[in-house]
């Protein structure tokens, strides 16, 4: 079992347990750290928000997306209500030329002071100056196996 890993994972590396894509192995390795209890993974509370995407793409049915939803729910990841991030969310936003849907993960990972785990490489590219880091994917490692 590898060690614990806490951060903050958004949405674009959750749909990967659902959607085959690039770096979905990726994503399972990440979220099967979560067989350790140590691990924390947190999201901001509208990481649903994804499904609804992939539905209006024509990616996925409302049924299949109904399915998926049920799926991360049950998760063990811990959720912090958008409106709690918001004004950090709007600055980040506006600092960075990004969404504030985006933000809102930085946000966060900001104010927990750890990492932000995303998929999506031009997020990372334009958040590479923030601290604690944003750290595409597909450059993820997972952390060592627990002694």
């Amino acid at each position: 079992m590898n060690g614990p890993l806490v951060c903050v994972v958004d949405a674009s590396v959750a749909i990967k347990l659902y959607v085959a894509e690039a770096l979905s192995n990726e994503a399972h390795v990440l979220f099967a750290c979560l067989a350790n209890p140590a691990t924390k993974l947190h999201v901001p509370d509208l990481l649903y928000n994804i499904l609804w995407k992939y539905v209006q793409r024509g990616n996925a049915s409302a049924a299949v997306a109904t399915a998926h939803f049920q799926a991360i729910a049950k998760l063990p990841l811990l959720s912090t209500a958008t409106a709690d991030l918001g004004s950090d969310a709007l600055a980040l936003a506006l600092a960075h030329g990004i969404s504030v849907y985006d933000a809102c993960y930085a946000a966060l990972s900001q104010r927990l002071g750890v990492p932000l785990i995303t998929a999506d490489e031009k997020l990372t590219n334009r958040l590479a100056s923030l601290t604690p880091s944003v750290t595409w994917l597909g450059n993820w490692t997972p952390p060592p196996p627990a002694t």
